[in-house]
């Protein structure tokens, strides 16, 4: 079998950028998703941030991977009087880019539940549809650096820069989406009622960085009711990774050819650790608390499992890991997890080839089913034709709009 739970189910998307790729993920589960995009060059995703593959950005043929695309003038009556009849046929509709772009060309939430009571309609933009920075013009590491998770470093100059980090609000974001989408429309299928949902870009980076936020937050209520934890004597470490930077037994550690995470924050990873390396005198020493003990700011310690882990290689590491039950894993950048042997299991490339360049598979994994290979993504009104087609539009009418820029 191949896995596309979602077949049957029709997306329209009106998107550009990287809020296309929420609906690349529901085609990546077998929905047919309709790309309406302007005549001629359609979606400038084709055209920003790189590497450019054959003359098209990686953006575009990652995040419109599975679509097809009609080329549709939206400025023109026609056009909407045809986008409606695809609502009316549809499931869900996305509009991925700043909120009321649609309904600025006569396509409103009311209308488009006149022609289909139950559709799904959902709006994924950088701020939201509320808030005082609603309408504010944005780019993807904004939505970051106000979720707090794009770190601001300094050269040696003294000028600022964003460090290095993943993309949190654009990546995300879409999870929430698809999550949001598929829950509509489970409902809508239940009961006929369809919804509007508002995906924040900056909302999911925020979420993501869900620990931190709160944890401070926390912070703010007395000593007596918030501390930190009994291994530490309650002090209260920073939320998150940011607490990590003196630990011991739960740090970063080079090995012979690149480093490993150690996570024996457990007494029993712990003592596993040291006498699987016949160390067993270094736990009796250092026994430490049961739980979420790192050995906080033991020097002496750290000094010593430095000088351990650079005996051995990455891989043997992790064999040891496994072989002995204590907590290790590898650190990776984005071109050596590439040679990894576990994500060569979970991850193999849909070649270019097939999809203008080695993409990523969907990470869901549907057990004795194969995943469903998604086309490559289109260009710009590649399937005009055959969607209006599918809507009883004659060849003559087609030829009709094309010759009065309606389509492209």
């Amino acid at each position: 079998m191949t896995a596309k739970p979602l077949e049957g189910v029709r997306v329209i998307e009106s998107s550009l950028l990287e809020p296309a790729s929420l609906a690349a993920l529901l085609a990546d589960l077998g929905a047919d998703v309709i790309k309406v995009e302007p005549p001629g060059e359609g979606d400038y995703v084709r055209r920003m941030a790189w590497p450019i593959i054959d003359g098209v950005s990686i953006l575009h043929w990652h995040c419109n991977r599975g679509k097809r695309s009609l080329g549709l003038d939206l400025r023109k009556n026609e056009a909407v009087e045809i986008y409606l009849d695809l609502v009316r046929g549809a499931d869900v509709v996305i509009e991925g880019m700043r909120p009321g772009a649609l309904a600025r060309r006569g396509i409103t939430y009311e209308r488009m539940r006149e022609v289909n009571p139950s559709i799904v309609f959902c709006t994924i933009s950088g701020f939201g549809l509320t808030g005082p920075y609603k309408d504010l013009p944005s780019h993807g590491i904004a939505f970051d650096t106000w979720g707090a998770v794009a770190p601001v470093e300094h050269d040696a100059e003294g000028f600022t820069y964003l460090g290095d980090h993943v993309s949190v609000g654009t990546k995300t974001a879409p999870v929430w989406g698809a999550l949001g989408v598929v829950s509509a429309l489970l409902r809508a299928k239940l009961t006929g009622v369809g919804a509007r949902l508002d995906i924040a870009q900056t909302d999911a980076a925020a979420a993501a960085n869900w620990l931190k936020i709160e944890g401070f937050r926390a912070y703010e209520r007395p000593e007596d009711e918030v501390t930190g934890n009994a291994s530490d004597n309650y002090v209260r470490r920073e939320p998150g990774v940011g607490g990590m930077r003196e630990g011991v037994r739960y740090q970063v550690y080079e090995t012979t050819d690149g480093h490993i995470l150690f996570m024996a924050s457990e007494r029993e990873f712990w003592q596993n650790f040291c006498v699987g390396i016949g160390r067993p005198e270094l736990f009796e020493a250092n026994p430490g608390s049961k739980y979420a003990d790192h050995a906080l700011g033991d020097r002496r310690l750290r000094a010593e499992l430095r000088d351990i882990f650079r005996t051995r290689s990455t891989q043997e590491w992790i064999r040891f890991g496994v072989d002995v039950n204590t907590a290790i894993a590898p650190v990776h950048d984005a071109h050596t997890i590439a040679d990894d042997p576990q994500f060569a299991d979970r991850f193999p490339w849909l070649p270019a080839a097939e999809h203008g360049t080695d993409l990523m598979p969907l990470p869901i994994k549907f057990v004795d089913e194969e995943p469903a290979n998604p086309s490559k993504a289109p260009t710009p009104g590649q399937h005009t034709d055959a969607v209006l087609s599918e809507l009883g539009l004659s060849r003559d009418r087609i030829a009709a709009l094309r010759e009065n820029g309606v389509i492209g």
